[in-house]
């Protein structure tokens, strides 16, 4: 009983932190997280302990933390998953010039 409230407030949770993300991401991380849950609590706990660390700089916590679950977190993706996934680096490669401005 307490699994199924517990990953309701995750859901939940993670809801209200990715509310500028967009949609079709914020429902890939959730099906992600709703197949493979233990190694999303993993992911979160050592962020936060990374967070406390390095004084709440995420994106620094989570360079360090989420290479580390690379794999466990491509086999929790769907191939379609996989394949939205490369679309959207491809599709940035093509906006910076070689000088790093931003193509127009």
């Amino acid at each position: 009983m307490f699994g199924k409230i517990k990953n309701f407030a995750i859901k939940k949770v993670i809801q209200s932190q990715m509310k500028n993300v967009p949609a079709d991401q914020r429902e890939m991380i959730m099906a992600m997280l709703e197949k493979d849950p233990v190694t999303f609590e993993k992911i979160a706990k050592e962020m936060q302990a990374e967070l406390k660390s390095n004084g709440n700089n995420q994106m620094a916590a989570a360079m360090k933390v989420l290479p580390k679950y690379q794999k466990e977190i491509l086999s929790a993706m769907s191939p379609e998953m996989k394949e939205k996934l490369m679309k959207m680096q491809m599709g940035t490669q093509g906006q910076f010039n070689s000088n790093g401005s931003i193509r127009r």
